[in-house]
């Protein structure tokens, strides 16, 4: 048996980048010598082991054939004759197809170094259309690598795929992956701007995709146009360093934009409840996690009042946190504020502009959770209602000696 490391390790060393974990590629191998060397084996599709003291995963090397639509539609061939070099023609990119010997030689069938040094995400071969995901891959590979542009030919391969249908055989569980990675990347605007390119957005994000063209005040938003102001956001929190649910909240506060009647443009009255909606069903269809989801719809609902703290009396502030459970959930207040920060500031020429409301709502936070809530539990006895009551005023009134605020 022969080991090579393959794929991002091999990428990113080559790119200067951190090198996370290793995969590696086993030559000449089968599943019986594997056990016996000690690897515990963990596929379910195909035989992958992990290493017994690093826990690095080991593939046997293998060939794929397209029998049925999606990602999951594959006949996986391996054998001990099956050499490196099928192995990596089954790879999406050529700079995930080079290979590591253990005596430190690279493999390099297809090309990868040389797209890597020309910063080229360019497909190995016309397998490439077999595999919806590869789409996605792609797109998040922009996001990771801003600085590397699609190969024309790749991005017309894409193209190909949405227009055949491939595209729509995607499982949502592989879109949400694929998207939650992406957005955590460097510059997670190229992903979407690489998925409207090929037309895969309107297809895995349709709510996303139609906020682009639609225009907003020209004085609250110099961008104007809605999709343009939606990737300002999320590279705004992306360099802000925000958790994957911050920048997807960032990410979609405004999708009910997308549905204003166009004779009410450039205005969007009332848009936070239809971007409620439409993140609901957004969630619901890529199966995103529940906190991700719960933080989006807050967003969605609250980013309009929250930009006006400014302006709110003490009453309205308490009100706004008793709404948002921020007194059970105080976490979640610091996760609003920095969405909301990220849609202020992501606007042209707002980039390093002052958010004032995040201090005030977190001084009013602050002046609220003080107060003694078991104390006026007490004083008032069991009278739910009452108890309730009496808690929401003696946090206003804290508030309200907190931000002198006589209002």
């Amino acid at each position: 048996m022969r080991f090579f490391s393959v794929g991002g390790a091999v990428r990113d060393e080559l790119l200067g980048l951190r090198v996370k974990d290793h995969d590696w590629v086993v030559v000449g191998g089968s599943p019986e010598q594997m056990v016996a060397a000690g690897f515990r084996p963990v596929g379910k599709h195909f035989p992958v082991f992990l290493h017994p003291e690093t826990h690095e995963e080991y593939a046997l090397a293998r060939t794929e054939r397209k029998v049925a639509r999606g990602y999951k539609g594959f006949d996986v061939h391996y054998a001990p004759e099956v050499t490196l070099e099928e192995d990596l023609a089954r790879r999406d990119l050529t700079i995930n197809a080079i290979a590591r010997a253990q005596d430190g030689e690279l493999i390099d069938p297809y090309g990868g170094q040389r797209d890597i040094e020309a910063r080229v995400l360019r497909h190995v071969g016309e397998a490439f259309v077999e595999d919806p995901v590869r789409i996605l891959r792609v797109a998040r590979f922009a996001a990771r690598l801003p600085d590397f542009t699609v190969a024309p030919e790749t991005a017309a391969l894409m193209r190909w795929m949405v227009d055949d249908d491939e595209v729509d055989h995607l499982v949502p569980e592989r879109v949400w992956q694929e998207l939650s990675r992406g957005l955590m990347e460097q510059h997670p605007s190229r992903m979407f701007e690489v998925l409207r390119e090929c037309g895969a957005l309107a297809r895995v994000f349709p709510e996303l995709d139609a906020l682009w063209g639609v225009p907003q005040r020209a004085d609250y938003h110099p961008e104007i146009d809605t999709g343009v102001h939606v990737m300002m956001v999320l590279d705004w929190s992306a360099r802000a360093g925000h958790p994957l649910a911050v920048r997807f909240a960032a990410l979609t506060h405004d999708l009910g934009k997308g549905e204003t009647p166009a004779a009410m443009l450039p205005r969007h009255v009332g848009h936070e409840a239809s971007s409620v909606r439409l993140v609901e069903r957004a969630c619901e269809r890529m199966r995103a996690p529940v906190e991700v989801r719960d933080l989006a719809r807050l967003v969605a609902r609250e980013h309009g009042i929250v930009h006006k703290a400014g302006e709110l009396r003490p009453g309205t502030i308490v009100e706004l946190l008793e709404r948002v459970d921020a007194f059970r959930r105080p976490d979640r207040v610091a996760a609003i504020l920095a969405a909301c920060e990220a849609d202020h500031r992501g606007r042209l020429g707002f980039a390093d502009e002052p958010y004032p409301q995040a201090k005030r709502i977190d001084d009013a936070m602050a002046a609220a959770r003080a107060i003694d809530a078991g104390a006026i539990a007490q004083r008032l006895g069991p009278q739910a209602d009452a108890i309730r009551k009496g808690i929401h005023r003696a946090r206003v009134e804290a508030v309200r000696a907190a931000l002198g605020d006589p209002r």
